[in-house]
């Protein structure tokens, strides 16, 4: 990178905090972070957060970021594949910045491991992951298999081990027969440390929805997002098209 890059995030806490994982895979890069507070991983956890979205992204564009990230993956499928696309056409109106959320970028980051059949492993209850499988699909994927921790507090998923995320996931891998990719979905789990082992046991790529968005994040800004040694995804990554 030539310059410092600074990017913008809305994110899900109560407070302006940075996921840890984004510092870890980018050093560099200046973050700046704006909360909407979703109060529970339920349709009615999210709704005063989804509709805080978009303010909090209008005062992120004025703080000169280069681009704008929407953490939480949940926070911008659950309300259906229109109303997703729907908010994107507004935060890039109404910011003139490149924004992208979560959930396009764990659909974008499955698409650059050329899956088309998946597994999924999630943090979610039901009637979330119900909504994500809509989506998917939605998006072109073929849902083979599906596995969730059931959680619907915010904040439990970071409860939740590294160990425990590579058995569930590998429980969803087995289930789906030989899947094309696993996507292990919730910005609450943290999974930097989880790709590799999958891969190495399972044979397939591992697409996550933190490490997808800070990636995502930095390619909207013109950095590849190559991390290496945090699996096939980020390893992969070349420089964006001109």
């Amino acid at each position: 990178m030539t310059k410092q890059l600074t990017i913008g995030l809305v994110v899900p806490f109560s407070t302006d905090k940075v996921p840890d994982e984004g510092p870890m895979m980018y050093p560099g890069v200046k973050f700046i972070p704006r909360a909407v507070g979703v109060k529970a991983l339920t349709p009615a956890g999210y709704d005063a957060a989804f509709d805080a979205i978009l303010p909090a992204a209008k005062s992120l564009a004025k703080e000169g970021v280069d681009a704008i990230m929407v953490i939480g993956t949940s926070l911008t499928f659950y309300r259906g594949y229109e109303a997703h696309q729907q908010l994107l056409e507004k935060l890039r109106r109404e910011t003139g910045l490149p924004v992208s959320t979560m959930t396009e970028a764990v659909v974008d980051g499955l698409k650059s491991v050329g899956a088309k059949r998946i597994a999924v492993a999630t943090a979610y209850s039901d009637v979330v992951n119900d909504r994500l499988v809509d989506f998917l699909r939605r998006s072109g994927f073929e849902v083979l298999a599906l596995r969730g921790f059931g959680l619907t507090g915010f904040g439990d998923a970071g409860n939740k081990s590294e160990k425990e995320i590579i058995e569930l996931s590998g429980s969803a891998i087995d289930e789906a027969g030989k899947p094309d990719a696993v996507l292990i979905s919730c910005g609450g789990l943290l999974t930097l440390g989880c790709a590799e082992p999958i891969e190495r046991q399972h044979g397939v790529p591992v697409v996550t929805s933190t490490q997808s968005a800070f990636w995502k994040a930095m390619r909207l800004a013109g950095d590849s997002g190559h991390v290496a040694g945090r699996g096939r995804m980020l390893g992969q990554s070349q420089a964006v098209p001109a």
